[in-house]
Parts: C-alpha cells; structure tokens; sequence
C-alpha cells in the first residue's frame, strides 16, 4: 500500500501517476477512481475558496477565479481539517499572480475578506458600555496608563486602494461604476453579535487603532496617531463605541 504522503502528493499533482498498492472494493480500475477522487478534491477546494472571496471572484469573473484557485491549491494545500480558514495565503498570492496584474487592488479585496473570516470565527468577549469608558476617561490620575483591549475579532486593513467602496459595491451598497479604485482607503473590521461589519475609517483612527493592536496604553497610542494632523481622539473612541470593539480597561 502507498504511503501517506504518496498518496497525498499523488492527490494534488495530476502530473504524478496513480500510487501503487491501491485497491478498490469492487475490483474496478484503482487508476480511475483515483483520477476521480483526485478531481473532487481539486474542486471542493476551489469551491471553498469561491465562497470565502467572492468578491474576488466577481472582480474577475468566475473563469479566471477558478483558474488562479486552481494554481493556488496546487502550490498552497490544506494544512488542516478545517477549512474555514484555508485561503490565509491567498491575498499575497494573488498580488504574485502574474495574470492578476492588471487589478493591482485584487489581493487587498481578498485580504478584506479573509479578515471577515476571521472576525466572524474570532473569540467571543464581553462588550465595555460608555459609562464605563467615561468613568475611566474621568479618571487622570490614570489616564496616562489606561490601556483598552480590543474585541478579538476588530482588524485594521490599509490599503492603496479602494477596497471598502469595492467590497460595498458588490453588496449592493452603491454603485460600482462611481467607485475610483486608486483612491486610498482604510477598513475597520469588527464582529457585533454575529455581524461582521466592514467600517471605512481615516488613516489616523487606523493609526491609533493599530496602535491599541498592539498593545500601546491610550497615551501612546494616541501620541502616534497625533502625527496626522486630521487625528481625533475622541471621534476615535467614538468609532470603537459604536461598533462594540473594545472588551476590558485598565491599568
């Protein structure tokens, strides 16, 4: 009998022939059945990647998705069971893909959407109310060490394109034909009960976001963003209220 990684190299290169040692229950062609398997596994993989950017896939059209899909899944298998996740390689992928070159905002559409992947599948975590926030914010003896930890699922996307406008358009927010792909656009990417929103922001909150991210306290953060001029500090905190993305305060 083959071995595993035999058959698993066999599995995702139609190059490579039938493994030996293979059998089947009623003694039809193993090389046959095995082509079959082998081009069902090729297309539930690209199916799911079809469902997990399919605002890539309108972009494109559904010929050269399932053409660049293909690629990928030949170069980029499955490392687990699960495959909510898989497609975590595709947006850097894509920005290589020769064909792809002539949609330069195409790899920043697919990482905005695997942010939604992950945001919907995030950790869930008790929600800060404004009152707590304010009564914080009261507080100045503290306030320079205050640090706000941001819901699991909140994300920062900037891109060089306009992908919030282009991710809208194909839900039928507006009409794609008045969105200007080179504008620069930032995305905030946060999950509200079960709803995965998608929040176009300035540069500056994205800043000051990013910052939080990573674990800068409110002071720093907000130093960094104040490097931009057009930098709101409360508008920012504003923003996280609205859309439930910060879970514990404190020192």
């Amino acid at each position: 009998m083959s071995t595993q990684q035999e058959f698993f190299d066999a599995l995702l290169d139609p190059e490579r022939p039938c493994p030996g040692g293979l059998v089947t229950w009623n003694q039809s062609d193993p090389e046959r059945r095995f082509a079959v398997y082998r081009n069902n596994v090729m297309v539930s993989l690209m199916d799911a990647l079809a469902d997990a950017f399919p605002v890539v896939q309108e972009l494109v059209g559904e010929e050269f998705f399932r053409a660049m899909a293909k690629r990928f899944v030949l170069t980029h298998p499955p490392r687990s069971r699960i495959l909510a996740y898989y497609g975590r390689e595709f947006p850097s992928f894509v920005d290589a893909f020769p064909a792809a070159a002539s949609v330069p905002y195409l790899g920043d559409v697919a990482r905005l959407e695997m942010l939604r992947i992950l945001a919907y599948h995030a950790a869930d975590a008790k929600v800060i109310s404004p009152s707590e926030v304010a009564a914080a914010l009261a507080d100045e003896a503290g306030l320079s060490e205050l640090r706000l930890q941001l819901h699991p699922s909140l994300a920062v996307l900037r891109s060089r394109h306009a992908v919030v406008s282009l991710w809208g358009a194909h839900q039928g927010l507006f009409d794609i034909a008045t969105v200007d792909p080179t504008q620069a656009q930032t995305a905030l990417v946060v999950r509200t009960g079960l709803d995965v929103n998608v929040v176009g922001i300035d540069i500056a909150t994205g800043t000051f976001f990013e910052q939080l991210l990573r674990g800068f306290n409110l002071a720093q953060a907000a130093a960094s963003a104040s490097d931009i001029p057009s930098f709101d500090l409360a508008g920012s905190l504003g923003t996280l209220l609205r859309w439930q993305g910060i879970s514990t305060m404190g020192a």
